[in-house]
């Protein structure tokens, strides 16, 4: 079988090959809801194809997996180019679920870190992280983990420059302008600022993760511990 084509290895702005049998699409423009539904009616389409075998969405990207290695992938990116031109946005009506979380203390050793970058006090920073309702962009990561959008920019803080070697299940955590909550144990380079007890992912569940893309996350303030 011949090896994938020159132009397929530089493919389009946007498309870049994973190994031999995948395609990353990245959208251009800001992150945002808008462009993430597009994503969510790109990955439908995309599902439909005959040599696709999966197309699973991210955060502002798709990624396309082939059934066999394909001799050309020039003709696929062109494919994919294309359909997203024609996407439209896709509004998942998803469920809403209330997360209750406990802000600072033990469960969030690095309040401390957000407050001196943002010079918002405890009681300020969870109720900025607690105002909005977070729709689920995508599933990553890590089994169950939720990417979210929507968060204040009031409280975006930098990822830490050396990451923690294991946060608990039910850290929520803030990375740039992200937010997040760990669906299990590992490390991280986010600011964990409180936690939650709520699993987020059980093999012997259908389906397993609780969220799905199109779901809405709402976070409730149950405390806040100096």
């Amino acid at each position: 079988m011949a090896g994938p084509d020159a132009a397929a290895k530089r493919p389009h702005d946007g498309i870049s090959l994973l190994g031999t049998t995948a395609l990353l699409f990245e959208a251009p423009g800001e992150t945002g809801l808008e462009v993430q539904r597009r994503i969510w009616s790109l990955a439908r389409e995309a599902e439909t194809w005959p040599e696709v075998r999966e197309a699973v969405p991210g955060v502002n990207n798709l990624l396309v997996t082939w059934r066999e290695p394909p001799r050309r992938l020039a003709p696929l990116a062109d494919r994919l180019a294309a359909a997203w031109e024609a996407a439209p946005p896709l509004a998942l009506e998803g469920r809403t679920v209330e997360l209750p979380v406990v802000y600072g203390g033990e469960g969030g050793p690095h309040m401390a870190d957000v407050v001196a970058h943002t010079g918002l006090s405890p009681e300020e920073i969870a109720e900025i992280h607690a105002a909005p309702l977070y729709p689920v962009y995508a599933l990553g990561s890590h089994p169950g983990y939720c990417y979210l959008g929507g968060m204040d920019p009031r409280i975006a803080t930098p990822r830490r420059k050396v990451p923690v070697l294991r946060i608990p299940g039910g850290a929520v955590s803030i990375g740039g302008s992200q937010t997040g909550v760990s669906a299990s144990p590992g490390p991280s380079g986010w600011n964990t600022i409180g936690s939650t007890e709520m699993s987020f992912f059980d093999a012997a569940r259908t389906p397993p993760a609780l969220l799905q893309p199109g779901d809405s996350l709402r976070f409730r303030i149950a405390g806040v511990v100096r």
